[in-house]
């Protein structure tokens, strides 16, 4: 927008110099050569008025006039006299001009050229004999002619500074025009700027941006309204997250309960479909209590109650691994970790949420993995960040799986016959985020899923 602010700010006023400049440029092109023109002529009509005198004293001295003006300019002085008279002066050609100069008494002004002139300007004027009776009028019969070709060099210098003066000048006025232009653009678009920055924090789930109430009265009330909506919607959430986190809370208890009364039915029934309706039953109370603690721990990384602070990977990866190798023993699934994953590699993660991303990917992982598989976790330093990535031997992911992989409630095809809560995923990405990292999903070198997650690597001095 500022761009083209300043482009239509530029144009006007360069159309505005466009009918003030041109239009004065084109006039003093008319006035020299109409000066020019008018000069040449005068003195060519001089000459014209001492040949007709036709006397022995005006032909010497038109004969020194025109030599003089020859020699001293890089212009001509041609005579046509039917009299002898200054012999020593050339004549010119036969030509329209003369002809209508010594049979029509008209005098001819030749630019050389229709587009403003040539290299010379030629003017011939008609010399009309001189009578004594008549006061020294030149009202007499043509006697001859008098051309003057004049070099029109000088005439185009004076063009170009007319022109160039004019062109530089509208560059320099149109650069300052630019310089105004953009700062002015700036100024009237900053609210606008303000505003997008705000939508901008929006679409990244920063719900606690507002805009300043700055500019013309229409941003201003377009400020406070979004704002006001802002504020509405703030709170919304809010309050949504406060009653995801306390049922997800309260629901916790019953649910441990519920498990508890099963397990005893089941140690206490000899009957084994009795005893296989209760397994099924156990295992829909842990998949319900999996997805309480899913909405629980996404509840409250929406909150954003906990700061990122510097964290050793190494020792979180060897915790959570030593954790999950157990599980991963039973189905003879190996885990290796490889990379350099020492203690001095810090990242920046809030307390908590690197142990629950580790616990949702290892767990997918495992759940995709066929028995005897591998699955190996990756670590790599790359400047300022550290990349973690996860390999599994599942079944992979399509696009159009990827695609959708992050979304809540969204669940996978696992191949134990386990069912994961569908907001594994989700509460990777959304504690990943909060930490300032990215998650993405890649195709596993051979077979298989890659969950590669990138942190923000951090020093002692962070701390």
């Amino acid at each position: 927008m500022i761009r083209q602010l300043v482009r239509s700010y530029v144009l006007l006023v360069a159309v505005a110099i466009a009918l003030f400049t041109v239009p004065v440029a084109f006039t003093l092109t008319h006035q020299l050569r109409d000066d020019t023109a008018l000069s040449v002529e005068r003195e060519a009509n001089t000459m014209a008025l001492l040949l007709g005198t036709g006397n022995e004293a005006s032909c010497q001295g038109l004969e020194e006039v025109a030599t003089a003006y020859s020699e001293r300019s890089p212009d001509d002085v041609q005579v046509f006299s039917n009299e002898p008279c200054a012999g020593k002066v050339p004549q010119p050609d036969r030509d329209a001009a003369l002809t209508k100069a010594l049979e029509e008494g008209d005098s001819t002004t030749d630019w050389g050229s229709n587009f403003i002139w040539g290299p010379k300007l030629m003017v011939t004027v008609p010399a009309h004999a001189v009578s004594a009776d008549d006061g020294g009028k030149a009202e007499g019969p043509v006697v001859g002619a008098v051309r003057i070709e004049y070099s029109t060099e000088d005439l185009t210098k004076r063009l170009w500074n007319i022109w160039g003066f004019r062109a530089i000048l509208a560059v320099l006025v149109l650069a300052v025009a630019a310089v105004i232009g953009t700062v002015a653009a700036r100024r009237l678009t900053r609210p606008l700027r303000q505003l997008n920055d705000m939508a901008s924090k929006f679409s990244d789930g920063d719900l606690t941006a507002r805009s300043p109430v700055t500019g013309p009265q229409e941003t201003q009330t377009l400020a406070r309204t979004l704002n006001q909506g802002a504020e509405r919607l703030d709170t919304l959430m809010s309050a949504q997250r406060i009653f995801v986190a306390d049922a997800s809370h309260q629901l916790r208890t019953p649910l441990t309960a519920l498990r508890l009364s099963l397990d005893n039915i089941a140690d206490g029934v000899d009957d084994e479909f009795v005893k296989e309706d209760v397994e099924q039953a156990t295992a829909e109370v842990v998949r319900m209590s999996r997805l309480v603690n899913d909405l629980l721990v996404l509840a409250r990384a929406e909150a954003k109650v906990t700061a990122a602070e510097p964290l050793p990977l190494g020792d979180v990866l060897e915790e959570r691994l030593a954790v999950w190798r157990p599980a991963a023993d039973e189905r003879g699934v190996s885990i290796a970790l490889r990379g350099s994953a020492d203690g001095r590699l810090l990242v920046l993660a809030s307390p908590g949420h690197l142990d629950q991303v580790l616990d949702n990917v290892l767990s997918n992982a495992l759940e995709v993995s066929p028995d005897g598989a591998a699955i190996t976790v990756k670590v790599e330093s790359k400047g300022d960040q550290v990349v973690l990535k996860v390999l599994d031997q599942g079944p992979g992911m399509s696009e159009a799986e990827k695609s959708r992989a992050f979304d809540r409630f969204w669940r996978g095809q696992g191949l134990t016959g386990r069912s994961g809560s569908g907001l594994g995923l989700a509460v990777v990405r959304q504690l990943v985020t909060d930490d300032g990292g990215t998650v993405a999903l890649e195709d596993a070198p051979r077979r298989g899923l890659c969950v590669a997650i990138s942190l923000r690597a951090a020093s002692k001095s962070d701390g």
